[in-house]
């Protein structure tokens, strides 16, 4: 008997992977409105840690190493991730955003993103003890924020309507943005590699970087927006779609958005961004699905399934010095994560402050500063990064290669950055819990909420004008739908 159980069942790496998978996913369902608006947790951390108990390092359960993934697999899955995540962000802010916040935005992404790239790239230099090159490309890796953590704590949670409409917009933004404009900052560090004289690296970088790339992709998406999106109304209103393919339009539209990238060379991520962005520019598409949370399912399907996986991939052995790394250790990584997140944003949020419209308090620079969670957009950089170094292409080696002239670059930019990240995914992720708490005990005792951190007015310090601090018409045009806290 036992013998013939033992031939039926298959208990695979791939297997246990489906049943772990979907059975956290369906946990974290059945308590989502509990943990999200009681624990104020999201599920990028969670997901990680399920990806790090259920791993190689720990149980063992979830191997993607044992099925035979490789980096290209990797590097895809974050391709398309991410690349959905940006599109969606461009779809869901206000219509017609950056024709009235393009200022804001715009120093999130110049002087606040040029400044962490610079000040990262010099801690990287001061701890760990490489050359300039390398810590610069590993900074443009932790330079932008994470559109799919930003995401978590930005939307469809009791805490996000604590924050004010405009601040959550101008993030959203510049997390749709920064990914694919984190592009330049990485090639600068890249180009450095290739041999080339200083005149040809500003070349290549003017012109395969700045205007095929960046400048081209995100006009690319943008035209391709726009007639999607005038297609799509046509249909409707001939009644050529039914529907279910007019919701399956937007996931769609994303993803050739993704394979026009790729397939041109362009900035993935920004044509991703500028196809939503261009789609959802008048606002039509996003009122008439309003009702349907496609970003929340795409949230709890896909973003959540990739941080499982992230944490199932996490090179810990790399964490150790070796003879090409000698400079990372565990103290180091750490001192370096304390530094980056202190010191990558803040400082110069607060000082731009008074330049940055859509700030009006220091208590919203603040919180503008300390929000710039680092995670999948990362992922993919670093393997972009890794791929160019082994190949001088964008598409990497299955596995690092034992020996190459850039061996010891190779090995350093995979742990380190898979390092901040995964301290980023935790303590971004897990900010919002310490907020509230922090909020409610500040209060006094007869202003406190009866549950702990149950608090749903607006956070102190910061304009609330409206009910809801915005300073614009809702992303229909009509009436505010902002999340309503139960009672």
């Amino acid at each position: 008997m036992g013998s013939w159980l033992s031939k039926q069942v298959e208990p695979t790496s791939a297997h246990f992977t489906y049943l772990v998978l979907s059975v956290f996913l369906l946990s974290y369902a059945f308590f989502s409105d509990f943990i999200r608006n009681r624990l104020h947790l999201s599920e990028p951390p969670l997901a990680t840690a399920v990806g790090i108990l259920f791993g190689p390092r720990c149980l063992g359960l979830v191997d993607p190493e044992s099925w035979g993934w490789r980096d290209t697999v990797t590097q895809e899955a974050a391709r398309v991730v991410v690349s959905l995540q940006v599109f969606s962000v461009g779809v869901e802010l206000p219509k017609a955003y950056f024709s009235r916040h393009w200022r804001s935005v715009g120093m999130m992404l110049v002087p606040v993103m040029t400044y962490s790239w610079l000040v990262t790239a010099g801690f990287v230099y001061a701890i760990l003890r490489t050359d300039w090159a390398t810590a610069l490309i590993i900074s443009a890796c932790l330079a932008p924020t994470d559109p799919v953590l930003a995401a978590a704590v930005l939307q469809g949670s009791r805490f996000s309507g604590r924050v004010p409409r405009r601040l959550r917009h101008m993030l959203s933004a510049e997390s749709g943005c920064n990914d694919g404009t984190s592009f330049p900052f990485l090639y600068a560090g890249l180009l450095i590699f290739s041999g080339q004289t200083t005149g040809g690296i500003i070349k290549a970088w003017f012109l395969e970087t700045i205007l095929w790339q960046c400048a081209l992709g995100l006009f690319v998406g943008l035209i391709l927006g726009h007639f999607a999106n005038r297609a799509l109304r046509i249909a409707q209103r001939r009644g050529w779609i039914d529907p279910a393919s007019f919701l399956v339009f937007y996931i769609l539209l994303a993803l050739l958005s993704v394979g026009v990238g790729s397939t041109l060379g362009l900035d993935d991520f920004l044509v991703a961004f500028g196809a939503g962005t261009g789609f959802a520019w008048d606002g039509w598409f996003a009122n008439k699905t309003r009702e349907t949370h496609l970003p929340d399912i795409l949230d709890l399907l896909l973003n959540s399934s990739m941080f499982v996986y992230l944490g199932a991939i996490i090179p810990w052995r790399m964490f150790a010095p070796t003879d090409l790394t000698p400079s990372v250790t565990p103290w180091r990584l750490i001192s370096l994560l304390v530094l980056i997140l202190a010191f990558r944003r803040l400082p110069i949020v607060l000082l731009l402050k008074p330049l940055i419209p859509d700030i009006r308090t220091y208590r919203e620079a603040l919180f503008c500063g300390h929000f710039g969670p680092m995670g999948l957009g990362g992922l993919f950089l670093v393997i972009e990064a890794r791929a160019r170094l082994e190949t001088g292409e964008s598409i990497p080696l299955p596995h690092p290669p034992k020996h190459h002239p850039n061996k010891a670059q190779i090995d350093l930019v995979w742990p380190v950055v898979c390092f901040i990240i995964l301290g980023s995914t935790f303590v971004h992720g897990c900010s919002v819990a310490g907020i509230s708490v922090a909020g409610h005990f500040l209060r006094n005792k007869e202003e406190r909420a009866p549950l702990l951190a149950a608090e749903d007015e607006g956070l102190d310090g910061m304009v609330h004008e409206g009910g809801g601090g915005e300073s614009e018409p809702s992303v229909s045009g009509d009436e505010d739908v902002s999340f309503v806290p139960r009672t």
